[in-house]
């Protein structure tokens, strides 16, 4: 019998079906992470993130990460996970996989001959090997959103 050492992902809610289309402006210039351009004041073009993150509505779920495991894959505690059940999953996908009762974990899948293995992006975690005949549910990741989180700044005060 095998423990998850992380909390299990928590799901979040379905993709809205028909959401309604939401540009956000889009800058002309490639952000540098240094000083602004001056050329930031020309806007190109516009980007909806609904149509950025969900391709296929009907099948989208959005689970919420909890744990550290997949941290060095880049997802982390509290991360949005957009999981589109239509997507084949491939050995090396990112997967949400749900077996034998468990809670949905997020993990990177190896498909071997006789058996699945879940894989940790952390090697403190040790892979976990579903045996074939188990009833296994997985499902490809394709889209992290994440909100950046701060330490409580003050804020500037009006003259």
């Amino acid at each position: 019998m095998f423990t998850l050492f992380d909390p299990p992902a928590s799901f979040v809610g379905y993709a809205a079906i028909d959401p309604p289309n939401l540009p956000l402006p889009t800058g002309a210039a490639v952000v540098q992470l240094g000083f602004p351009s001056p050329a930031e004041d020309f806007q190109e073009d516009s980007l909806d993130l609904n149509q950025l993150l969900i391709r296929n509505p009907l099948a989208t779920y959005i689970y919420r990460a909890t744990g550290h495991s997949m941290a060095r894959a880049g997802i982390l505690d509290g991360d949005l996970l957009i999981v589109d059940r239509s997507v084949m999953p491939q050995s090396g996908c990112l997967v949400m996989a749900v077996w034998e009762g468990n809670q949905p974990a997020c993990k990177i899948l190896k498909i071997c001959e006789r058996h699945l293995e879940l894989h940790s992006a952390n090697p403190e975690f040790p892979p976990i090997v579903i045996d074939a005949g188990t009833e296994v549910e997985v499902f490809v990741v394709v889209s992290i959103a994440r909100q950046v989180k701060r330490a409580a700044v003050p804020r500037a005060t009006g003259a």
